[in-house]
Formats: structure tokens, C-alpha cells, sequence
């Protein structure tokens, strides 16, 4: 793959950053790397933009936070790789006072090394004190209550600060000068440990100890964090994690592991420099990474999984309990499956109850619930996954030229999926945290609670709405009770157009929205889409041949239901039913009511879903007839594929408009290949590998040099990173997601970007 010769990476340095020297270091450090480029303080922190080789900027971006002056504290880094501008030279430039004053929230933020070296100091009045916190670290997004942000507009308002707390508050020379949540064991926040029945066992540092235990005993222990619930079991109990997979319902999904520090996490997985600096980062998120063969970990915690999820402490909280244990231990989130996690201890009585063993508590009320964040470094970026604790709601400013001069307030509700919502406010697309499946009547009222939150917080008034276009979401149907009038955009072209904002490119170009499931402007069930997007908007110049879905939505759950579509779309009717060796993970009397579905067309909706062809190739390869959660099929498939293969499936990209991209000889291929007894592996990856070359094939044929590639199959690491070298290699610029994640945790941001455009 050749090498591009210069990009731009921009990055902005929230924190401590101002007056420590921090602009003269930057200074000092770009041009010790040959950069050129510029930085400037701004209301919001510091803004950095260097030009230079990727295997440069990278480096830079690593040594940025490593090698930051002694007084600088670094509470986000949001870095963004962009096409270069041509910048002449490097200089510090005039501070950014103008514009719009708009106060920006800042997420959750892990606690930092000050405030855990006075946690375990024996000499300080913060001792084990499990609500520590200053300027530089501690709650934010998930205690305040309204703008501006101080103490009487927090959830910390209920504790009153006692003369040494208030003192440290109104020093401008303390680390704690205006820190709202500023606490100590004197006047602030404190735990209990609970019954199942809410009887208080224990209080304060007993209570951590008595859980503690607990844990090491093999019992479930439901502990409130930062944002709500948290299920912990001792990570390295087979029993105890079988018993929380049985009591929450999660049956083989896997689970995160909190570890106590970068050594525990280095003895569980192989962690490069940028995956080691997102563990250790202020927004401490989940991070995927490789596991090593070696280790004790329970063998149900990431079933047939080669990576793990891991997360380091992020309260003080945490890192007491994890300091007590000495073990690992699962950290997921207090609630059963498909339910927003809980945040009051007394609906965590009552929806944990049969899950939690016991409940360690605390008074401190949360506001707003946040997952923790899951990111995976791919193509040598990070890539967020689920954006919530460390990232949520810090902004995307939107730069297009399109539609910028009407610069109007848009409320926009998401996808039924993974939802977000976003508020556009000038320039600011502020994007709420990780809100979940808008399945149960806990996931709705979470839905309904942001859409209120985020305007009431930024003082605006919608002027807009955005939502989807599947009439049935129940986010498109709340945007018919709003005021406001509402514009309602296909899911794949907001997909491409997230894409396109968080990397802020402009028409013309190529968006490739790759997923399960869409509702397309035909009525049918789109997934495996080529875009092509101007000024006005988006045309479907392409996309993967249709195939039926026997049973509609029961395919989600069943790849082998796709596995028949596919194969029905292939042979008809009668030569299919003949083929019992493709068919025998299906009964007689399955295989009699699936066909007159098929035939009749009953349920069988037409769909060209690349997420669905990814379940029938997993199911014609045996790896799964039946999935217990989303995209479980095409995960495994993934991790099936064997690396260093260049062979590919062959496909036929047949003309018209749209042109349709035929899968038929990959899938007669495939089924040759294991007739053949081919690997697994081996056809694994020649699958991957003919999905790449049908994008390559199409971006030929649309001759459009910006490609763009965004949806839920884009989380696939192997897929995402073969299509971005072969794009390469023939001349393309490819595009991905950096901040905002592929999947339907996206789409508000689109659906922001789209509305303004048809304006």
C-alpha cells in the first residue's frame, strides 16, 4: 500500500493547557518533526493543526500527551486525521477570542494523578475517600442539572462544602479552585453497602471491604459509579460469571474487564502505543484489544473471542475496590439486556433485584446515566465504537461550506438502534451519550429525557427536527408530536453524511453505507448502498443485489434465515429444496412454512443488506445458525479470517441505474470451496477480500476520487482496513470514522448534516 505523503491532523486540548507554557511546547515539538501548521488558544482550549507524514503526525499525537509540560493536565485530546491545506510553516498564532461564547459541558472525566496519590496516601485528609476530585478530574456531563456550570446548578448542591473545602474552592492558586463537585469525607458524598432488600450491611470504608469480599466470594456485586449501575463479579470466577450471563439474560455477548492498572492489562492482551494511550487517557474508555493466549480469565467471559474488552479504573471508587480485590473483574452494565442502565439505588433494588448479591451505594444523585465508552484502534486511528462516559457531549463542529450559512437550531432523534440524539447549535453539533435500543418503555422514556435535555441545557429552541424516514421508528413517530417542523432522512444517507461531516469533506464524493438494516426510499430493506452525494444530496447509484428475508426480523436473530434468502435468490424454488446439504440446520417442518413464505412472499421482505450477507456466509460456513446478540454471526466471521490471503471471490458488477453489484459467484464459489474442504480461514478471508474489491470495482465505475465508508460493517476491522489499502492503492482517498462511531450511534449527527442540506 503506498504511502500518502502528508495529511493534516488537527487536534483540540481541553484541560489545564493555558498559561502552563503548553503553546511553546507544541511549538517546540513541531518543528523538532519537520511539521508545519499552526496553534492558538480559544475558549474552548488549545487547537493544534500540523502537516506532515501519517507516521509523523501519529507520532506526535503520542508524544503531545506524553512529553506535555510538568503543570499541563490534559483532560480531552480529540484528534482527527483531514486532507492536507498546505500550511508553509509552523506558528503559534493570536488567541481565538471572537465569535459566538458558547459554554461547552465537558464529559466524565477519570480521575487524575494527583487526586490518586492523595487516595492511597495514609498522611492526607482525602485517605480512601471514594469521591475525590479536582479541576482537572471527576463528574461533569452526569451531575449537572443546567448551565452554568457551578455548584448550585449540580447535583452537588445537596453538600454543603465545609471551611477547608471551601477554602481550596476560592484559591485560584489550588488545583481545586472552582472545582463544583470539590468534596472530602467531612462534608461530601458517602457510600453504603446494601441487601438485595435495602438493608444497610455496612458504611464508608467498611462498606468498600465487606464488597470486596463479596466479589472474591463468587457474588454479584451491583456498585453505582459514575453514571449509573455497574454488575461486577471477579472476573477470573467461571462460576460467578456464568451466574450474571443466567441472571441478566446476556448468553454469550461478551463482557468488558476492568483491570487495575496498564501492567495487569499488559499480562491479558498485547497493547500498542496508541491502544496504551487510550487506556490510560482522561476519558478511560473500554478499549478492544488483542488478547494473549495466556491468562486466567473465566473462558465465558468473551466466548470464542480473540479480543477483550478492558477498561482501567475511572472513579476513585473503582480504584478502591479494584486496589482491595487484587483481581480482575467484570464491569457491565446494571440492567438486563436491551434496558438503559440504572442510576438511583432505589430502581436498582427493584431492577437488579435476582441479579445483584449485594448493592454498594452512595448519596450523591445522577443525573443523566452514561455507559462507559468502547473505541478499537483501526488503520492506526482510533475509532469510538459507543460514545458516552469521556466523550459525550463534547461537539462536532461541522465545516462544510453546504448549508452553513443557515446556521439554524436542529434537534435530531437518531436511529431505533444504538440511538443517539444530536443538537445543532451555529456551528456545534453537540451529540448526547449512548442511549440504547428503543425497544422497552426504560429505553423510550432515556430517549425522551435527552431529547428535553440537550436544548434545555444549551438555552435553544429546535427549530428543526430530523428523524428517520422508517415510518414505524419510535423516534419518527415522537417527531410528529413535536412542534417544530420535521424533515425526515434515509438511513444510509445519513450514515455517509456523519462521515462526511466528522472528516469535513464537501461534495462531490462517494459514500458507501454498509449495515443491516435501513429503510430505503423504495420501500425495501437497504444495507449494501453506494451513494453518490453533491451539493443537494444523495442518488443510490448502487448497491448489493436484493435477496428475500424469510420472516423479516427474525433473520437478525437467525443468519441461517439469510443463508436461505441468499441461496433461494440463487437456485428458485424447486432446485433449492433438492439441496439438503446446504439445508440441514433446518427441520422438514421449517423448511415446508419458510418456503411458503418464500414463494408467496409473505414476510419476505427484499433487502440488499451487506450485514445480512455477512450472517448467510457465517451460516454457510457453519458459524452460526442462531445468534443470541446483534451481529454475533459476522463478528465470528471476522475473527475467523485467516491473514496474509490476496485471493479474492469473484462477483459481476452489472449496469444500470443503480448498478447492482451481483454476489451470485462469490456465494456458488464458496460453496465449492467447502464441498473442497477448503479452511474456514481461508474462505473467510476471500469473502472479506471480494467485499473490498466490490467497493474498489464501484468507485471505478462512479469515478469519484472521495470515498467514504460508514455503517455497521465498518466496525470490521479486517473489512474496514483491506477496502482503505486497496482504495489506496487504485488512486482513491478513503474516508472513515474517527469520533463518531460507524454504526447507528452516528446517524443523529447525519441526520443533522442532511436536514441542513435540504434546506
Amino acid at each position: 500500500m503506498p504511502k500518502l505523503k502528508r495529511e493534516r491532523l488537527k487536534v483540540l486540548v481541553r484541560g489545564a493547557v493555558q498559561g502552563v507554557g503548553f503553546r511553546p511546547f507544541v511549538h517546540r515539538l513541531a518543528t523538532e518533526l519537520l511539521l508545519d501548521g499552526w496553534v492558538l488558544n480559544s475558549s474552548q482550549g488549545v487547537f493544534i493543526e500540523v502537516e506532515g507524514a501519517p507516521a509523523v503526525l501519529r507520532s506526535f499525537l503520542l508524544r503531545l500527551e506524553k512529553e506535555r509540560p510538568s503543570r499541563a493536565v490534559i483532560q480531552s485530546l480529540e484528534p482527527s486525521f483531514l486532507d492536507p491545506v498546505g500550511h508553509k510553516r509552523f506558528e503559534i498564532r493570536e488567541s481565538d477570542e471572537g465569535g459566538e461564547k458558547t459554554a461547552l459541558i465537558l464529559p466524565d472525566i477519570a480521575t487524575c494523578a494527583d487526586c490518586l496519590h492523595e487516595l492511597f496516601d495514609s498522611t492526607d485528609r482525602r485517605f480512601r475517600y471514594p469521591f475525590t476530585n479536582c479541576t482537572n478530574c471527576g463528574p461533569r456531563f452526569s451531575i449537572i442539572e443546567a448551565l452554568p456550570y457551578d455548584r448550585a446548578h449540580t447535583s452537588m448542591k445537596k453538600f454543603p462544602m465545609c471551611a477547608e473545602c471551601d477554602r481550596e474552592y476560592r484559591d485560584p492558586f489550588d488545583r481545586r479552585f472552582h472545582a463544583q463537585p470539590n468534596a472530602c469525607p467531612r462534608c461530601g458524598p458517602q457510600v453504603e453497602l446494601w441487601s438485595d432488600a435495602g438493608k444497610i450491611l455496612a458504611r464508608g470504608d467498611g462498606a468498600l471491604e465487606e464488597a470486596a469480599g463479596a466479589v472474591r466470594s463468587g457474588r454479584i456485586l451491583a456498585l453505582k459509579g459514575l453514571g449509573g449501575f455497574q454488575l461486577i463479579v471477579d472476573a477470573t470466577n467461571e462460576g460467578a460469571v456464568r451466574r450474571l450471563r443466567e441472571r441478566k439474560h446476556r448468553e454469550e455477548k461478551p463482557f468488558a474487564v476492568m483491570v487495575s492498572s496498564l501492567a495487569a492489562a499488559q499480562e491479558l492482551c498485547r497493547i500498542s502505543e496508541m491502544e496504551e494511550r487510550l487506556l490510560t487517557s482522561a476519558e478511560s474508555p473500554i478499549v478492544l484489544l488483542q488478547r494473549k493466549k495466556e491468562g486466567q480469565l473465566a473462558l465465558s467471559i468473551a466466548p470464542r473471542n480473540p479480543n477483550l474488552g478492558v477498561l482501567l479504573p475511572n472513579t476513585p471508587l473503582h480504584h478502591l475496590l479494584l486496589h482491595s480485590l487484587g483481581v480482575p473483574v467484570v464491569a457491565t452494565s446494571g440492567n438486563l439486556c436491551n434496558e438503559p442502565i440504572c442510576i438511583d439505588e432505589r430502581e436498582a433494588l427493584e431492577r437488579l433485584r435476582g441479579i445483584a448479591d449485594l448493592f454498594l451505594v452512595h448519596n450523591r444523585p445522577i443525573v443523566r446515566h452514561m455507559d462507559d465508552s468502547i473505541v478499537r484502534v483501526m488503520a492506526g486511528r482510533e475509532l469510538l465504537l459507543r460514545g458516552a462516559r469521556g466523550y459525550a457531549p463534547l461537539p462536532i463542529e461541522w465545516q462544510s461550506e453546504v448549508g452553513r450559512q443557515k446556521s439554524k437550531t436542529v434537534l435530531a432523534l437518531g436511529a431505533h438502534l444504538k440511538n443517539t440524539v444530536a443538537l445543532a447549535s451555529g456551528r456545534n453539533v453537540f451529540i448526547s451519550q449512548h442511549l440504547g435500543d428503543l425497544e422497552n418503555a426504560q429505553s423510550y422514556a432515556a430517549f425522551l429525557g435527552s431529547t428535553a435535555d440537550l436544548p434545555r441545557l444549551y438555552d435553544a429552541t429546535p427549530k428543526l427536527v430530523a428523524c428517520d424516514l422508517h415510518p414505524d421508528y419510535l423516534s419518527t413517530k415522537y417527531a410528529a408530536e413535536l412542534s417544530a417542523p420535521v424533515r425526515t432522512v434515509q438511513h444510509h444517507w445519513a450514515h455517509v453524511a456523519a462521515c462526511m461531516a466528522e472528516n469535513e469533506l464537501t461534495p462531490p464524493l462517494l459514500g458507501v453505507a454498509w449495515d443491516g438494516t435501513g429503510f430505503g426510499d423504495d420501500g425495501t430493506v437497504w444495507g449494501g448502498e453506494f451513494l453518490s452525494v453533491d451539493a443537494k444530496g444523495f442518488t443510490r447509484t448502487g448497491h448489493l443485489r436484493q435477496f428475500r428475508l424469510p420472516g423479516g426480523d427474525a433473520a437478525v436473530k437467525e443468519p441461517r434465515r439469510s443463508k436461505l434468502g441468499v441461496l433461494y435468490e440463487i437456485f428458485g424454488g424447486d432446485e433449492l429444496w433438492q439441496r439438503e446439504d446446504l439445508l440441514q440446520d433446518f427441520t422438514k417442518s421449517e423448511l415446508t412454512l419458510l418456503r411458503q413464505t418464500l414463494d408467496k412472499k409473505i414476510n419476505a421482505p427484499l433487502t440488499s443488506s451487506a450485514g445480512r450477507l455477512f450472517d448467510a456466509t457465517a451460516s454457510l460456513l457453519g458459524i452460526g445458525s442462531r445468534a443470541s446478540f446483534e451481529g454475533q454471526a459476522a463478528m465470528e466471521l471476522e475473527f475467523a479470517v485467516q491473514s496474509g490471503v490476496d485471493e479474492s471471490y469473484s462477483f459481476v458488477v452489472r449496469e444500470g441505474s443503480p448498478l447492482v453489484v451481483d454476489w451470485q459467484p462469490t456465494i456458488l464459489q464458496i460453496i465449492e470451496d467447502l464441498r473442497s474442504d477448503q479452511t474456514r480461514a481461508l474462505v473467510g478471508a476471500k469473502f472479506h477480500n471480494a467485499l473490498a474489491e466490490m467497493i474498489v470495482t464501484v468507485a471505478r465505475r462512479i469515478e469519484q476520487q472521495k470515498v467514504v465508508l460508514s455503517g455497521g460493517c465498518f466496525q470490521n476491522r479486517y473489512l474496514t482496513e483491506r477496502t482503505i489499502e486497496r482504495l489506496s492503492e487504485e488512486g482513491f482517498r478513503p474516508y472513515w470514522h474517527q469520533r463518531v462511531p460507524p454504526n447507528d450511534g452516528g446517524i443523529s449527527l447525519g441526520q443533522v448534516v442532511a436536514a441542513t442540506m435540504q434546506e
